[in-house]
């Protein structure tokens, strides 16, 4: 009789097992999931933009007229940290891009954002201002600095895209 209860039991967790992988397959199947390639949510950055325009010390920047596939992910303002402004984006390759500024000591401020990037001999001429090039293992940066602000555009996309948010940004 022992034996015959065993049996059943192993008998039962099995049938217990088959049920349970066919009821998480009708639910894969049938509840709609998100497949596309990032989870990261779009937020929208007006607000902060405005505050930060009204109160920093220096013209505060952000993006005009880039294409849709730009995701804005991330805004901060910090008014009592050196009027740090903070704007993050997802290029349409999925790479991460940065505007970053403040009235901190430029090389303090740099190191920090562009995680231990360094300058190079390059520059880049972008809308009537000279952008001093920083290459780094995990971000590259073009930096522009004037009237006690620095202006970084930095992260993980590639120099062009880069360049793309520096053409695109407007100054106010």
């Amino acid at each position: 009789m022992a034996g015959r209860q065993g049996t059943q039991t192993v008998k039962n967790m099995l049938w217990s097992l088959v049920v349970i992988a066919l009821a998480a397959g009708v639910i894969y199947i049938f509840i709609p999931h998100n497949e596309s390639k990032s989870s990261v949510k779009r937020v929208d950055y007006r607000v902060e933009l405005l505050t930060a325009r009204r109160a920093a010390a220096y013209p505060v920047a952000a993006p005009e007229g880039l294409a849709k596939a730009w995701k804005p992910t991330s805004v901060r303002f910090n008014g009592a940290d050196h009027d740090t402004w903070h704007l993050g984006f997802l290029d349409p390759d999925e790479e991460y891009v940065a505007i970053e500024q403040s009235t901190d000591k430029p090389r303090t401020f740099i190191k920090k954002v562009t995680h231990n990037a360094t300058k190079t001999k390059a520059t880049e001429e972008i809308g009537g201002r000279t952008w001093q090039r920083y290459e780094g293992d995990k971000y590259d940066a073009l930096v522009f600095s004037e009237k006690g602000a620095t202006t970084v555009v930095t992260g993980t996309a590639s120099f062009g895209q880069l360049t793309k948010m520096v053409e695109s940004l407007k100054m106010a």
